[in-house]
């Protein structure tokens, strides 16, 4: 008989390879838990959380064709994780106020003046995006090569 999916059950690991651990469950059937599904954290090396013999509760999470997935990681309590690192989220302005206008950056171009967004058309905005956006490639890549020494060598 299959085990269900989505059940808790308790196995003896029979064999550590690098990509996981086989576990040997009830009525002769054995599973694999990936190395992704072994701990909250990182696993690098399946030793370092798992020995053959361990008894371990596992999660069934799917049956193919007789291969018997399972979890480690999805039957312990879920850790506090920390906040993503990332930009900060977006604050609302109220209703009716203007948007401050962005600090000047340091560049080689002249920067382009801030106007309010009511008195473009749509095609207006994309043409100023498109030049801003070239002219801030231009920058990139300039300085890239100066980096890389890519601009002319003399001879």
């Amino acid at each position: 008989m299959e085990p269900q999916v989505g059940s808790i059950l308790e196995g003896k690991v029979t064999s550590i390879t690098k990509f996981g651990a086989f576990v040997a469950l009830a009525n002769g059937k054995s599973g694999l838990v990936h190395i992704s599904e072994i701990a909250n954290s990182f696993v690098n090396d399946v030793h370092d959380f798992l020995q053959e013999g361990q008894t371990v509760k596992v999660l069934v999470l799917s049956t193919d064709n007789g291969k018997i997935n399972l979890s480690i990681k999805k039957t312990l309590p879920q850790q506090e994780r920390p906040a993503p690192r990332g930009p900060r989220p977006i604050q609302q302005r109220p209703v009716g106020s203007t948007p401050r206008p962005m600090a000047p950056r340091t560049s080689f171009r002249t920067p382009q003046p801030i106007s309010p967004s009511g008195d473009q058309s749509f095609e207006d905005k994309l043409k100023q995006f498109l030049s801003s956006s070239e002219g801030k490639m231009a920058d990139l890549n300039r300085s890239v090569d100066s980096k890389r020494g890519g601009g002319r060598r003399r001879k």
